[in-house]
């Protein structure tokens, strides 16, 4: 830990907190926020909570015009006895350090950021729903500051920790979505920033899923940038196939974010003797398999829905469809599962939920 004081300035506004049962995803936000500043030979200092607001940032800062910036995702979860528990806080904060790295970002210290995001949450735990399908959505993230128009990495870097009542991701809820597989744009290619989480990686896919949308798509569901023969990931989520018995998802090859849900939902499969194989996995051999009736399920999974299931693959005019538009059962098991940890209604052997004091 270093010997940066966290300062807190409390906020002599406080805002109308929305119907437990009436948040939508991403629009509202609570009345503080975490700042800390990076600058060149001083490092990560003046860690504040201060009152959620506009920031004041030059023109020319580089984030404008380089878009040196990574972020992350997470939830607070409300219990049914008043508690308030963080999943896996540690995974996202190393994936923040693993982003930053790949954008030439200065690494923050963990376990300080640590102490500082519980803080901020046992401040603002008022906000954290309480409705079933609920909860508190934190969104750690980093941008260069430094005004200057030359390229390379910036000199001075903003580290905030925003926060957002939240439901369902899908407007649906826990519903079978319907997939588009996507053949013309490109999301990434081995050696790119994939694997990171940087905001040019979703405004690029942007197009591809407004065109999907239309059609009447709920995502995209995106192959390899070489040869367009690979499945990767979904927009929003990586992906999961129950094939025979088997589960089976795409391996993590430098193109493909390492989702903290996706590593959870391995070991707890791997926890219940289900086999579970990463491995490349072929559009076209997907396909066969389909048609050969072997794939009994498909789900999607991430930080922002846990397990979402799909209903339907559209892939060059052929339509798959995926256990009549239904959950399956090793879907609603897997979500009743990590669900049930993660607000505290099941044990936890893995020690994967962290309360808030």
């Amino acid at each position: 830990m270093s010997e940066n004081t966290l300062q807190l300035t409390k906020s002599e506004n406080q805002k109308a907190k929305p119907a437990s049962d009436q948040v939508p995803f991403g629009t509202t936000f609570t009345d503080h926020m975490f700042v800390m500043d990076y600058e060149e030979g001083q490092g990560w200092h003046n860690p504040q909570i201060v009152p959620y607001g506009p920031l004041e940032l030059d023109p020319a800062a580089m984030v404008f015009h380089y878009g040196q910036s990574v972020f992350e995702g997470l939830k607070a979860y409300r219990t049914a006895d008043d508690r308030i528990l963080l999943f896996r806080p540690d995974k996202n904060l190393q994936r923040l350090n693993l982003s930053s790295d790949r954008l030439s970002i200065p690494p923050i210290d963990e376990e300080e950021v640590m102490a500082y995001l519980q803080q901020l949450v046992s401040l603002e735990q008022d906000w954290v729903p309480s409705t079933p399908g609920t909860s508190l959505y934190i969104r750690p993230f980093i941008i260069s500051t430094e005004p200057n128009l030359a390229v390379g990495p910036s000199r001075k870097y903003k580290f905030m920790v925003i926060l957002s009542p939240v439901g369902s991701y899908f407007a649906g809820g826990l519903k079978p979505v319907i997939i588009h597989v996507e053949d013309q744009f490109t999301r990434a290619v081995k050696g790119g920033t994939g694997m990171a989480k940087t905001a040019g990686n979703y405004s690029a896919g942007y197009q591809a899923q407004a065109s999907a949308k239309k059609k009447g798509n709920a995502d995209v569901l995106w192959l390899d940038g070489i040869e367009k023969k690979y499945i990767e990931e979904v927009g929003s989520m990586n992906i999961f196939f129950k094939i025979d018995g088997e589960v089976v998802t795409p391996e993590l090859n430098g193109s493909i974010l390492k989702g903290v849900t996706r590593m959870s939902i391995i070991e707890l499969l791997r926890s219940w003797d289900i086999p579970v194989t990463e491995r490349r996995v072929a559009i076209d051999e997907l396909h066969r398999l389909y048609e050969e009736g072997k794939v009994e399920e498909i789900f999607g999974t991430g930080t922002a829905a846990v397990i979402s299931p799909v209903g339907e693959l559209n892939w060059m005019g052929r339509k798959m469809v995926i256990n009549n538009h239904e959950i399956g059962e090793l879907s609603q098991r897997l979500y009743d599962t990590v669900t049930g940890i993660q607000t505290g209604k099941l044990e936890d052997p893995f020690g994967w939920v962290v309360e808030v004091k």
